[in-house]
């Protein structure tokens, strides 16, 4: 006590000694906040009478994400060589979607369908470049990675498995991931959770990832069933029935810059006038047995208030976004029927533009896009299910004409709604009034990993649970 007062009396004698101490405090009380674990600083007041404490608070603190610095033959020379990427079977060449940091070319002119300036011909598989290049400005990255709640490992994990999805070489289609564990497992952050707090992102459906078998017949590579790759999340367009795979939803056309681009479109399409009861915009599936499209178009085809767009190869251009916004957003209700998988991109350019979603299965939808879609799935889309295509005889007209019309604006509004959470604003900027895609994702997996952290600190195997797979994810419910 006696050394506080004889440093109080000398501040009264000479306040620049006393001030130059204070400011000295401060700056050294910053530093060390910085260093420290929970980033927060709290300190008293230097007036001794005074006990109020002051708490300075770190805006990400339990939000930092680390990026790993990846060799560029996992990410960077994938796009350098584009043209040896494939789009799906039929066009091999992907340079042209590289344009804009992945969003591909601008759509120059919409004949009044689009708003300006934020429409690009964005291409599915891109989802990769996009989320990394928002995650290069992300406003909390470290490059401590002892700080990070999160790492994430930019791995173009799509687009380097597509140049061999239809090869029939085992070692080509694992080559790849089995390389980028291996340089994974050897750095010190791997260490730190054993890759529980990695994550990835896949612009394919994660069950490319997810073959059973090692037999040619067998589809994609087996990377989620390496064992480190099994420590790790990813986030992918559609999930698997594995506990570390999460849906997020697939690129639209619309990436805004600015908040008021959001609203004015909200706007635009509020007001639009509906001249189809509903639609179906694609290509039947004969080849695949249980596909409940054939019946579906069949019905779309008999009925006066359907508009079906076929998108059989050649028939109709279903990868135009004008064409398709055109369609959607005369329609009060889009069918959306599994295809070669649970989900589709049309589910997301449905709803953008203010369509209401029609599910024939769990596993489109309620069972993937929890972060992103309303928890109250009827008011949103309506659901009609499909366990036997051979028995099901609905009527899809009379299920939507039987809606009452206060309950359909009421799912048209909620859908308009949700439209910020289901679209990725420019990387180049950023939007400040609404949380997109990409920052409930971030937000979602944080959360996940800080899950994981904490079944640590109580003494639990964190291994329980993270990575097991569950078998009633896509079962049917009766609403």
């Amino acid at each position: 006590m006696e050394k506080s007062g004889i440093i109080f009396r000398g501040c009264y004698d000479n306040h620049h000694f006393c001030l130059a101490i204070l400011f000295s405090f401060l700056f050294c009380s910053l530093f060390l906040s910085f260093r420290s674990p929970n980033h927060a600083l709290t300190f008293k007041h230097l007036n001794p009478s005074n006990t109020k404490n002051l708490t300075i608070t770190d805006p990400c603190f339990g939000r930092y994400v680390y990026i790993h610095q990846l060799p560029s033959r996992f990410n960077n020379d994938l796009l350098h060589n584009c043209h040896t990427l494939t789009r799906g079977t039929d066009k091999p060449n992907m340079c042209p979607y590289m344009q804009n940091m992945g969003l591909g070319p601008e759509i120059a002119t919409s004949r009044g369908v689009l708003t300006n300036d934020t429409w690009y011909a964005t291409n599915q598989f891109l989802l990769e470049v996009i989320f990394h290049n928002r995650m290069r400005k992300y406003a909390c990255l470290t490059n401590d990675s002892s700080l990070a709640s999160a790492i994430f490992v930019p791995f173009y994990a799509g687009l380097d498995v597509s140049r061999f999805l239809w090869l029939s070489n085992l070692t080509d289609r694992d080559s790849s991931g089995r390389d980028l564990l291996q340089w994974l497992a050897n750095r010190p952050e791997w260490k730190k959770m054993w890759g529980r707090d990695h994550f990835l992102i896949s612009g394919r459906i994660a069950w490319d990832f997810r073959r059973q078998r090692d037999q040619e017949s067998y589809w994609g590579s087996k990377f989620r069933f390496l064992p480190e790759s099994i420590n790790m999340s990813m986030l992918a367009v559609e999930a698997s029935s594995w506990n570390n795979d999460y849906a997020i939803p697939y690129p639209t056309s619309f990436h805004p810059s600015e908040d008021t681009q959001v609203v004015q479109w909200q706007r635009k399409i509020r007001h639009q006038k509906r001249e189809y009861l509903f639609t179906f915009t694609g290509a039947p599936r004969p080849e695949l047995e249980g596909s409940i499209r054939g019946k579906i178009i069949e019905q779309c085809r008999a009925s006066s208030v359907c508009k079906f767009v076929d998108c059989s190869y050649g028939v109709e251009r279903c990868d135009d976004p004008v064409n398709v916004i055109k369609v959607f957003r005369s329609s009060v209700f889009c069918l959306q029927p599994p295809g070669d998988s649970y989900t589709r991109r049309s589910i997301f350019d449905s709803m953008l533009a203010g369509c209401i979603p029609v599910f024939f299965h769990p596993g489109s939808a309620y069972s993937q896009y929890k972060w992103h879609l309303p928890k109250n799935r009827t008011g949103y889309s309506v659901y009609i299910p499909v366990k036997d295509v051979k028995e099901w005889n609905a009527s899809v007209e009379e299920v939507l004409l039987g809606i009452p019309e206060s309950e359909v604006l009421a799912m048209r509004e909620e859908v308009i709604k949700v439209i910020p959470n289901i679209i990725y604003a420019d990387p180049r900027s950023k939007l400040d009034l609404f949380e997109d895609a990409f920052d409930l994702a971030v937000k979602g997996m944080v959360e996940r990993i800080e899950k994981v952290r904490e079944a640590t600190r109580r003494g639990r195997d964190p291994s329980i649970g993270f990575a097991d797979e569950d078998h009633y994810k896509y079962t049917f419910s009766q609403s």
